[in-house]
């Protein structure tokens, strides 16, 4: 509904405030005759009429900002951009914003994720995102950014930021930051759908392939990572004869693929990471040496403190429990990690593991208070249980 009126507006503000407005109206309409056998396009048909009004009455303003009217050489399904949402996705990955106001500004409008789980994306507050959001939006205003998708040559120096959007889409969805779903099945649809229309796109391009890879390689195990009543199994437990083997035969021949162009990217190393586990026969069959050279390599090219905990946990899982809380432990002191969870979590595994049973109950404490998912707090509550149990 956002692409439609926005590719309409050409306007993201007045696009947004369209939308807001429709789903205002199906509030109060709703109520009285009943949801529409077709409520998509019922709010979508709202939106845009509200938006012709808008751009109606503002027909003499509009001649003189001929900026905001609909450029007749702009890029369409001819060029290979045939849907929407990836229109869409190009042309607010505008060079003019910073990449972080490119990605934040294009999760909030484009893809409707909301201020709270765009900020724990990037690991800030909420505030701080609605204020980085807000600026960029007035960025564009100033700078009088058009709303037009790039030409073909411009696409190559986009693509990046499409790539980010296109897997915190994906993360976002494969363990969703809020609610009562562990999976936001919509949203890693809609990435790996994204995906697969980038590569098509630029079948060429070893980063597409990289990112496409890793997307099906972690979709590979989605239908495992919950127990038939909704509780979280870790990949140590789950039925690996029930992971997807066609997605994970694709994964690998696209990261096979991509690592043989040299340097290997940001998403080949994940890629590889994933096709790892996918290819492992059980838990214990891991081979995590492997695993931790990669997170090496993946923290010299790409330094992130996401990527220094997840090389933590594999050191654990390849060394032992203490050598796992020795390689955490230094991580408490950054301030990017100070409000995520993940970190407390498997400080508290590594606890319960050494049995230091009134450690590990402070740390499933402070992990509980950290997440937001319903999925993941009744895990760590079960947890915090046992844990007390041996106090």
């Amino acid at each position: 509904m956002f692409s439609t009126t926005a590719h309409l507006t050409r306007d993201l503000d007045l696009a947004e405030e369209c939308t807001q407005d429709a789903f205002a109206q199906a509030l109060e309409t709703w109520t009285e005759t009943g949801v529409p056998d077709r409520p998509g396009a019922w709010l979508t048909t709202i939106a845009r009429n509200r938006a012709r009004d808008v751009l109606r009455r503002e027909s003499v303003f509009r001649r003189k900002m001929p900026l905001l009217v609909a450029d007749e050489t702009t890029p369409g399904p001819e060029d290979g951009l045939v849907d929407d949402r990836l229109r869409l996705i190009f042309t607010c990955s505008h060079p003019a914003l910073a990449r972080e106001a490119q990605v934040a500004l294009t999760l909030r409008l484009v893809c409707g994720l909301s201020t709270p789980e765009v900020a724990r994306a990037f690991l800030v507050q909420p505030a701080t995102m609605a204020a980085r959001i807000t600026r960029a939006k007035k960025k564009i205003a100033a700078a009088r950014i058009p709303y037009r998708v790039p030409g073909p040559d411009q696409l190559e120096e986009r693509v990046s930021a499409v790539l980010e959007v296109v897997h915190l889409i994906f993360t976002t969805g494969h363990t969703a930051p809020l609610g009562a779903q562990l999976v936001r099945q919509d949203l890693v649809d809609s990435a790996i759908s994204l995906a697969r229309m980038l590569h098509l796109l630029m079948p060429t391009n070893a980063e597409i392939s990289a990112l496409l890879a890793l997307l099906l390689l972690n979709a590979s195990r989605q239908d495992t990572r919950r127990s038939a009543d909704g509780r979280l199994v870790l990949l140590s437990e789950q039925d690996r004869s029930r992971w997807d083997r066609q997605l994970i035969a694709e994964g690998r021949s696209l990261v096979t693929d991509a690592l043989r162009r040299r340097p290997p990217t940001r998403y080949a190393l994940e890629a590889a990471i994933a096709a790892l586990h996918a290819e492992a026969p059980s838990w214990r069959d891991t081979d995590w040496a492997q695993i931790v050279a990669l997170y090496d390599a993946l923290f010299r090219l790409w330094p992130s403190p996401v990527v220094d905990l997840n090389r933590a946990v594999a050191i654990g899982l390849r060394d032992g429990p203490r050598a796992g809380l020795d390689a955490l432990n230094p991580l408490l002191a950054d301030p990017a990690l100070a409000t995520y969870g993940y970190l407390s979590a498997a400080r508290a595994d590594f606890l319960r593991q050494l049995g230091q049973w009134s450690q590990a109950r402070t740390a499933y404490e402070e992990a509980l208070t950290l997440t937001d998912n319903d999925v993941e707090r009744a895990f760590l509550s079960e947890r915090l249980t046992e844990v007390e149990r041996n106090l």
